[in-house]
């Protein structure tokens, strides 16, 4: 049992006999099987947004969606979406304001601003 053990360490087998195809199993095997059974921690980044800067995405047909940090909007600016448009138009130019939706952390802080609009 040891030498059998030795020689599949050292990979002393040739290429196409059966300790070799038993050995390329167990390699495809662990390679694919392990990530169902252990969460390796890669997952995909949250956008974060840059004090100040204004993020854009189209969806299509001349609709956009921005997210606005909450800290580019002041409460005594005046009216929220009056501001919003602002932010918006400084990127991006004239556009019409569809709505917006503020949106919070767990703890209810809003942290930024989604707005939709079209040209």
């Amino acid at each position: 049992m040891g030498k059998l053990l030795r020689s599949y360490l050292f990979w002393t087998y040739e290429r196409g006999s059966f300790h070799y195809d038993v050995m390329v199993t167990l390699i495809l095997a662990f390679i694919f099987v392990t990530p169902h059974f252990y969460n390796f921690g890669d997952h995909p980044q949250q956008e974060k947004l840059v004090k100040g800067s204004v993020l854009v995405k189209p969806a299509g047909g001349g609709n956009y969606v921005f997210d606005i940090p909450a800290t580019s909007v002041h409460a005594s600016g005046g009216p929220l979406d009056a501001q919003l448009a602002e932010q918006i138009e400084s990127v991006s130019g004239s556009v019409t304001l569809d709505r917006y939706q503020a949106i919070t952390e767990p703890h209810g802080r809003v942290t930024e601003y989604r707005v939709w609009a079209h040209r």
